[in-house]
């Protein structure tokens, strides 16, 4: 692989490594993505062709281990990318279909280019006499008309004449088989196929529906040879593909190009009389690949303005990589839709397609940059809000219990079993416990509104969100007379190794620090925002909710004596995780190597990680990754406990030697929170963060699709990790912590009103430029002095002892 400041350049064909190019090379435009692969081949080995809209769910029944579970799927949508080509030179019978994984490739070539949001992949073939074609292949998913796809493919005959037979393809013939170890379950999720062409098939079409979400889906397809003349295309039908074939002369020496124009809806889409009609529609009317090709440069141009990052090196690289695949998942367009945060993006099948708390680390990079998308995927929770409150409900809670796993209605869609690869065993799956979902949600909602100054979301849907789930963690603690404290049971923390307590028959852990503490700053916001709440919002809103002042009372008693475990000075993950045993670490990476997921080592051994002080991926520490130094002592403070600098130091180095980091999020918090604690030690987690996907540091996930909140996050390491940047009290709080090997670099951000605001830092100073037009001046703040920048003007401020 070869890299360059906007390009990611694969030299050379590898069957092994072609499904993690598949996902690091795939295109979208936040309403549909395509995976990278090859448009000759279809789903073989090597290879899997996926495309997936955005919130496109299907619930389907598997059994599995002798019993009945159901399971919802983001949908592997018709694959539109087949065309495949054989070349007749003059005199000689047709050649071989030609592809990468024949014998007659000679060389290959395949390059991302982020700044235009393109594909293109370069073969050269030679057959047994020596002749050879040069094929060069550009595609798109448009951003800038969302349903739209094309690719143009052009054929150059090198000292030869003859034909060149192509055949482009809708194929509706496609499952979810893209995840190895959901290969027991049902995969079929599309049903009642159709196929047809229209005029003189030249434009050829394919729909279908999904199997139980009655979800319609329509592709339809143009194939046409550019500026040269050629034999009509002739369509065939079958009940699952639809098929062009183009006979085209060429020359010797001559090129030769062939343009395929796609366009995808489904019946979710608004205004539209259907999806065939309209796709058809859509397709007969598109521009040429010239001008949809310039359109489409327009279009990323403008996004790339509105997300400026600028990092050197090969971490900026990077970091440009991360940032065009969080675009192509939740971009403008997504804010038209009800969708969430696909944990895995519009990549791959991983995770079914589930929306979990990776929104987290996603939304506090989009509330600088693309408000209004935060704004849609907060919607989309608002929108989930009554199933919530009926999940609560029905375990004998009040207020919103938000799902540890989402997907289109808002139930609980986390597996009751998972596979351990290692022992070939389904065992119980207790994730759904991690009940601090919904502190992630209510955090968002909060974050949201103090960096895009939306009071109207803060005071009606924000305010309902947020107060439904505060209402839950009332609900949810119980009273111990021993402790004189609130505790909270049966939940399971980020770790996510732990899921109950050895030999226990019940699942679940109790006083988990992360959960209780985020619960406290949930109940603490819900609080301040009844006091603040506009009278016409409060009496309206409370009356609606039934919420008394009463029980805003007993709200502030528990946000200030939920219980913290300790134990040996240092945070207790839960209660009792002191009481756990030591693993033997060094042993087990002797044995084993990697250990990420030692979880399934100890599984197929006959042991379980509850036994052992050893984390999958950062918890405690994760506190110290959502609020600053400032906040967290605080609320430890508002607790009845004193976190200082030391205690929260012993406390890092405690989990820090404990932790398998078998998520790619782990490295990610750890840099975060080492960038403050302990600096020299924070570039190599951070390394490994960048790493993540484009190094498949996690032994084969990235191929089942990228891992969007460390994408995301990584952004936000630059963008609020080392600038310490907060949005409260209507300014910008800054108090930066710049690495050495990331100590130059520039943001620019969108701020309530104001536009591109440059924030730089370089050699011991920040530089801060309002752009001329702004509404009005920012208000920085930079260890405790604050600054107040008019626009047109810019700043620079020295930065403290560091």
């Amino acid at each position: 692989m070869t890299t360059r400041a906007w390009t990611w350049t694969y030299e050379g064909y590898d069957p092994g490594a072609e499904r993690l190019r598949e996902a690091l090379c795939t295109l979208g435009n936040g309403y549909f993505g395509t995976r990278g692969a090859a448009s000759e081949t279809s789903e073989g080995p090597a290879h899997y062709p996926g495309t997936y809209a955005a919130g496109v769910y299907n619930r389907l029944i598997s059994t599995v281990a002798g019993r009945q579970v159901e399971n919802e799927d983001m949908v592997n949508l018709p694959n539109w990318l087949p065309l495949r080509y054989r070349v007749r030179p003059e005199g000689a019978a047709p050649g071989p279909w030609l592809s990468p994984d024949g014998p007659h490739l000679l060389t290959h070539r395949q390059s991302l280019d982020l700044r235009h949001g393109t594909l293109t992949r370069w073969s050269v073939y030679e057959d047994d006499a020596g002749r050879r074609l040069r094929v060069e292949q550009c595609r798109l998913v448009h951003m800038g008309e969302p349903h739209l796809a094309a690719q143009r493919t052009s054929f150059t005959a090198e000292g030869w004449a003859g034909t060149v037979e192509v055949e482009s393809g809708l194929d509706g013939d496609v499952r979810n088989a893209g995840v190895e170890r959901y290969g027991d379950l049902a995969n079929r999720h599309l049903t009642h196929l159709r196929t047809g062409a229209e005029r003189d098939d030249t434009v050829v079409w394919l729909r279908c529906r999904t199997v139980n979400s009655d979800i319609r889906i329509a592709l339809a397809a143009r194939t046409r040879v550019t500026d040269r003349p050629a034999h009509p295309p002739h369509a065939r039908l079958t009940v699952g593909q639809a098929v062009q074939t183009l006979t085209i002369p060429v020359g010797r020496d001559e090129t030769v190009a062939v343009d395929k124009t796609v366009a995808l809806y489904t019946s979710r889409d608004p205004a539209i009389s259907g999806p065939q009609t309209t796709a058809v529609q859509e397709v007969r009317r598109a521009a040429d690949f010239p001008r949809l090709l310039a359109s489409h440069h327009r279009a990323w141009e403008r996004i790339w303005r509105e997300a400026a990052l600028d990092v050197p090196g090969e971490a900026g690289r990077i970091l440009r990589l991360h940032l065009f695949h969080v675009l192509q998942t939740l971009s403008p367009h997504t804010a038209g839709l009800d969708v969430g945060v696909p944990a895995r993006g519009l990549h791959g099948e991983a995770y079914r397609g589930h929306v979990f708390w990776d929104e987290l680390f996603v939304l506090p990079f989009l509330n600088l940059h693309f408000p209004e998308v935060s704004r849609s995927l907060l919607g989309y929770r608002h929108r989930r809000l009554p199933a919530a409150i009926h999940a609560a409900r029905s375990v004998g809670r009040r207020g919103a219990m938000y799902p540890w796993q989402s997907g289109s209605d808002g139930r609980e869609e986390t597996q009751e079993l998972h596979l351990n690869p290692r022992s070939g065993r389904w065992l119980p799956d207790h994730s759904r416990l991690q009940h601090h979902v919904g502190s992630a949600v209510a955090y968002n909602v909060w974050q949201y509104c103090q960096a895009s100054g939306d009071t109207e979301f803060l005071h009606t849907d924000g305010a309902e969100t947020l107060l439904q789930i505060a209402r839950f963690w009332a609900s949810s603690a119980v009273w111990d007379p021993a402790l004189e404290r609130y505790r909270i049971r049966g939940v399971v923390g980020p770790d996510e190794y732990h899921d109950g307590y050895p030999d226990a028959t019940v699942p679940g852990l109790d006083d988990n620090a992360y959960t209780n503490v985020t619960a406290a700053w949930v109940l603490t916001r819900a609080l301040e925002l009844c006091r603040t709440l506009p009278l016409s919002h409060r009496h309206q809103l409370f009356d609606r909710i039934r919420l008394a002042p009463s029980e805003q009372d007993g709200w502030d008693d528990i946000a200030h004596r939920l219980h913290v475990p300790y134990h040996a000075g240092v945070i207790s993950q839960f209660a009792g995780y002191g009481d756990l045993a030591e693993l033997d670490w060094e042993g087990y990476r002797k044995r084993y190597g990697d250990i990420r997921r030692l979880d399934r080592i100890l599984e197929a051994e006959g042991d379980t990680a509850n036994r052992y002080q050893a984390s999958k991926q950062a918890d405690v520490l994760m506190l110290g990754y959502l609020f600053s130094p400032r906040e967290l002592a605080g609320l430890f403070r508002q607790l009845g406990h004193s976190l200082d600098d030391d205690s929260w130091r012993a406390t890092v180095d405690y989990y820090l030697a404990r932790t398998s980091h078998g998520s790619t999020l782990s490295s990610l918090v750890h840099a975060w929170v080492l960038a403050r604690v302990r600096r020299e030690d924070a570039w190599a987690f951070a390394e490994e963060a960048l790493a993540g996907d484009v190094a498949d540091v996690q032994g084969g996930t990235t191929a089942e699709g990228i891992h969007l909140g460390a994408m995301a996050g990584t952004l936000d390491f630059v963008q609020r990790g080392l600038t310490g940047l907060e949005t409260r009290d209507n300014a910008l709080w800054l108090d930066p912590a710049p690495l050495p090997q990331l100590s130059k670099f520039g943001v620019g951000i969108r701020y309530r009103s104001h536009w591109d605001v440059d924030l730089r830092i370089r050699a011991q100073r920040v530089r801060i430029a309002v752009p001329d037009g702004t509404d009005g001046p920012v208000r920085v703040v930079l260890d405790g002095v604050e600054s107040v920048i008019a626009p047109g003007t810019t700043r620079r401020l020295e930065l403290p002892g560091v």
